[in-house]
């Protein structure tokens, strides 16, 4: 099995997106020095301007699927199998560099949900590093980083590699989050990926969950009332924000426009399903979220990591 590496040595520190005539002829010049079919520029991996100006990565498998990360919050924005694209960015999503991007495929970290940090952590309020690209049998695969920052150290004093590795296939995605402690004293962190599928909220419904416990933060989120999931196919009446704890490594999501999404995860421990309802009213009929976390807290000692890994497929 034949693996071209593409190193990247480009940071996005700040917002100043890459020249791309620069850029093109990197990519070219590295295709020709490593045999590389220019029908299929830059191993299927392009940097390019997002929305606002936004240094955006665009991955395309030689099947034709496609997918879209922007290195400010490392967000994957978009998953496109054939015409479809099965993630939902919110009509009010900010792409200004100051506000979390609302959609896709964000990350909670190193703090999911409310607590002594802003609301889910800064990992998706920063500008992530493009470290390297490579592409398998046809297969793009990408890593971006996260360091410790004075933004970050200013609500969270520790230091800390974040790496993150996207690989698009014919008709799956699939993520990798490595987190190393690289400071000098144990730290403990909760996180998520706050995946937002597209789908029809009417008929749209999750299996898989039946017999998990659950914590359910509605309607009073400060108190989430403790139970056990009793249903097969869970679905989305109304407003709905509930954890499930200890969740099997696969859940099956029905979107209610004719798709299967398969959630495969390793080390995700838990899932949460939101979706607003009427307190999103402009959107909340046309996306679900599913959501790998990990609730109870991770401890790491010095030079040690964790790591997960989300995999998501169409049958």
């Amino acid at each position: 099995m034949a693996i071209i590496s593409m190193p990247v040595t480009w940071s996005a520190s700040s917002l100043t997106p890459p020249n791309p005539r620069r850029l093109k002829r990197f990519c070219y010049s590295t295709m020709a020095s490593a045999s590389v079919n220019k029908a299929n520029p830059c191993l299927g991996v392009k940097v390019t301007e997002g929305l606002g100006n936004l240094p955006k990565i665009v991955l395309t498998s030689s099947h034709g699927s496609e997918a879209e990360l922007y290195l400010f919050g490392a967000c994957v924005t978009s998953w496109k199998v054939g015409e479809k694209d099965l993630l939902f960015v919110r009509p009010d999503a900010a792409f200004d560099g100051k506000k979390p991007i609302s959609g896709g495929i964000p990350h909670c970290f190193p703090q999911f949900g409310p607590g002594q940090i802003q609301q889910h952590g800064f990992a998706r309020n920063m500008n992530w590093s493009f470290v390297s690209a490579e592409n398998t049998q046809g297969n793009p695969v990408i890593t971006v980083e996260l360091n410790d920052a004075p933004y970050s150290r200013s609500m969270w004093d520790f230091s800390f590699q974040a790496l993150y590795k996207v690989t698009l296939s014919e008709k799956a995605l699939s993520t990798e989050l490595r987190v190393t402690n690289t400071d000098q004293k144990p730290f403990s962190f909760t996180t998520a990926l706050h995946s937002y599928f597209r789908g029809s909220i009417e008929s749209a419904s999750v299996r898989g969950l039946k017999g998990c416990k659950t914590l359910n933060k509605h309607p009073d989120p400060r108190n989430p009332l403790a139970g056990q999931e009793e249903r097969e196919f869970v679905t989305f009446p109304g407003f709905v924000d509930c954890i499930y704890l200890g969740t099997p490594n696969e859940l099956q999501l029905d979107n209610g426009l004719g798709d299967t999404v398969i959630i495969k995860n390793t080390n995700w421990s838990d899932t949460v399903l939101w979706n607003p309802h009427l307190t999103m009213e402009a959107c909340y009929k046309d996306f679900v979220c599913v959501e790998n976390a990990k609730i109870g807290e991770v401890e790491l000692e010095p030079n040690q990591s964790w790591t997960a890994v989300q995999h998501l497929s169409l049958p």
